[in-house]
């Protein structure tokens, strides 16, 4: 009964925001697991660098791209395309972070965010709809994977206010699409994840006093590691996720549902 529950191997992937942290743990994941993949971020000669890497344990290359406006998000959707009519997997994982005090919080950390975090997620979606229903199947519906954060979840202590409000949005939108697609066999999930290591947390977790602080501040006492994301992503890509849509699901160690 659980033979191939997981497998997503053969299917077509795009992880944007994948060169580097929680993005290149879900990409190297589903190369591992014999995916083919497209990671794709602002900066080609990095994202190429992760691309060469990749390939040597599978099927990877990778394809510059913008979401932050409408005419980037639709340029990297036109080149998947050509690689991929039918695309399997969508992992919006790109984004962006911006902190300040709250009567120092400048315009333009409100829409950097903004721009890239939510309308970014929404614009590259539609944009590939059409390679989305080209893969999807009653049996094996098409996948869109939102990368949240528990900091949309919970208030933060940190002042990230657009961050925070921006990874709220990605939740809803994520039910949103979920509703509006069921019907065409696409499903819509959202991970929120906790501290795991990434440049937006190395300022943090590279001290080590703030370090521990952090993993006493988790339940399960410890940093998120690439296999956990990697394996939640791979369960909702997989039949394993096939009969769930609309959801957010916390991986944080138990901070939100032990809290």
């Amino acid at each position: 009964m659980s033979d191939g529950l997981f497998d997503v191997s053969g299917k077509s992937a795009l992880v944007t925001g994948g060169s580097r942290g929680i993005g290149l743990m879900i990409a190297r994941g589903l190369v591992q697991a014999g995916a083919r993949v497209i990671v794709s971020s602002r900066k080609a000669a990095e994202v190429d660098a992760t691309a060469q890497e990749l390939a040597k344990l599978g099927d990877c290359e990778a394809i510059p791209g913008d979401i932050s406006t409408p005419e980037g998000a639709q340029a990297l959707a036109t080149a998947v395309q050509e690689r991929f009519p039918a695309l399997d997997i969508l992992v919006n994982n790109a984004g962006v972070v911006w902190g300040a005090p709250l009567e120092e919080f400048p315009s333009s950390g409100w829409d950097k965010v903004q721009h890239t975090n939510v309308e970014g997620v929404f614009h590259l979606t539609v944009a590939l709809l059409g390679a989305l229903r080209a893969a999807a199947d009653a049996e094996d519906p098409a996948r869109v994977i939102n990368i949240g954060s528990i900091d949309g979840l919970r208030t933060p202590l940190l002042e990230n206010y657009s961050y925070s409000a921006s990874k709220a949005a990605v939740h809803m939108l994520t039910r949103h699409l979920a509703k509006r697609l069921a019907s065409e066999h696409i499903t819509v999930n959202a991970i929120a994840p906790g501290p795991f290591e990434s440049k937006m947390m190395a300022w943090a977790l590279d001290d080590p006093g703030r370090r521990e602080a952090i993993e006493h501040g988790v339940p399960l006492g410890r940093i998120g590691r690439p296999d956990d994301v990697a394996g939640l992503t791979l369960m909702l890509a997989s039949r394993a996720g096939a009969y769930l849509t609309g959801t957010v699901i916390p991986l944080d160690g138990g901070i939100t549902g032990c809290g």
